[in-house]
């Protein structure tokens, strides 16, 4: 792992003059890239653009012992082959121990913003899926329902279009990729991927031997016609995966159809942004029934967050208050005799201070009031601090 980490770094250094000069903090919503973005427009005629993010972050619950965690440390690399194809990879180091590509494709400009894709790539769903970098949203931690719901951060091999319609004010994409693995047969027993705590989330297949017996296709459109305003709709329809030796068997499989839609704006010292995620699932009483699990029928979060920055506009850094409360619910319904938990409807309010020390450096801190349906139960609230960087 440290010779690991020292040619990485190694590497960093030595192409430390081609890597973008492009301000990675934006707080125009129309104007935001994400890291992959970043790559693909920040050349500047170089072969070669290098870029990071990370975060290190303290989660303090009520009663219990704190946690200092470096959550994450992402190191990109692109390459432009010449005006048309570029590559774009992000390697992922989770926890100082896990080793993960996050990214790896090639993008090939047919024409003016019409461009195609192919490798492994994020799902456009919501927001955070695709802009997770920690300079891009309030709060230490993620958003839950980009985590529990959505479920980030998601992608999966696959290929297809993206681009702009400029006079419509309307940007768009489209791909097919492989889907969610539900089962496997392991020494005669059925495993299931997917459960009634966090839904799809542990069918995600991270492009690690990735198995596929049926595609699935991902679409997303944004709006921008309105100054401040990002609009977005987004869906996701399928089936999961199974393995080899049980993909006949009733049950070993679910239909997945996810639909999203979310809002950011922005204007002088205010922001604000909102997001609603529905999934339906297909199939789940007989997936119950093979996999012994408790995975629901239907999935369902949403969130509204304001902000405020506290320093004058004039001033390089910014200090925003926020206010963030959202409601995810992973047994919005059930099949068959499987009873909803109340416990599994869950809501959190999170208020804070983001502050940015500089472009792509900010200190986070918050608090929140974490909840859920279950009569009596007893949810800890927590306290989070944490260090974000980008560049």
């Amino acid at each position: 792992m440290k010779i690991y980490l020292s040619s990485l770094f190694l590497l960093v250094s030595t192409l430390a003059l081609s890597q973008t000069l492009q301000d990675s903090l934006t707080f125009d919503p129309q104007r935001q890239q994400n890291a992959a973005q970043r790559l693909l427009s920040g050349n500047y005629g170089k072969a070669v653009t290098v870029g990071a993010y990370g975060e290190i972050t303290y989660n303090q619950p009520e009663s219990d012992n704190g946690e200092l965690d470096i959550q994450r440390l992402v190191i990109l690399f692109g390459y432009k082959f010449n005006d048309k194809a570029q590559f774009v990879t992000e390697l992922e180091i989770e926890h100082v121990e896990e080793i993960f590509v996050e990214q790896a494709f090639v993008n090939y400009n047919v024409a003016d913003n019409i461009s195609l894709r192919g490798g492994l790539m994020l799902v456009p769903m919501g927001i955070v899926n695709e802009y997770h970098e920690p300079t891009t949203f309030n709060g230490v931690e993620r958003p839950a329902v980009d985590n529990v719901i959505v479920p980030t951060t998601w992608r999966e091999i696959g290929l297809g279009v993206n681009g702009r319609i400029p006079e419509a004010s309307i940007g768009y994409q489209a791909y097919v990729f492989n889907g969610f693995k539900s089962t496997v047969n392991e020494d005669g027993e059925v495993i299931g991927f997917l459960k009634g705590s966090n839904g799809l989330r542990g069918g995600r297949q991270k492009a690690i031997k990735s198995t596929i017996d049926s595609p699935t296709f991902s679409t997303k459109i944004e709006y921008f016609g309105i100054l401040g305003l990002r609009l977005g709709l987004s869906g996701y329809f399928g089936r999961t995966q199974a393995s080899d030796e049980i993909d006949d068997v009733d049950g070993s499989d679910i239909g997945v159809a996810m639909f999203g839609l979310d809002a950011r704006y922005a204007y002088q010292r205010f922001a604000a942004r909102g997001q609603f995620i529905y999934a339906t699932l297909s199939d789940t009483e007989a997936y119950n029934d093979l996999s012994g699990n408790d995975l629901g029928s239907a999935l369902q979060g949403y969130y509204g967050e304001v902000a405020y920055n506290l320093l004058s506009l004039e001033k390089k850094q910014r200090l925003f208050a926020f206010l963030r409360y959202e409601n995810y619910d992973t047994h919005a319904n059930t099949a068959g005799t499987l009873m909803s938990n109340d416990a599994y409807n869950r809501t959190d309010v999170t208020t804070g201070l983001s502050y940015h020390i500089a472009p792509g450096v900010v200190l986070k801190g918050d608090y929140q009031f974490r909840d859920n349906a279950l009569e009596g139960s007893n949810v800890n609230n927590r306290l989070n601090f944490g260090i974000g960087i980008w560049f």
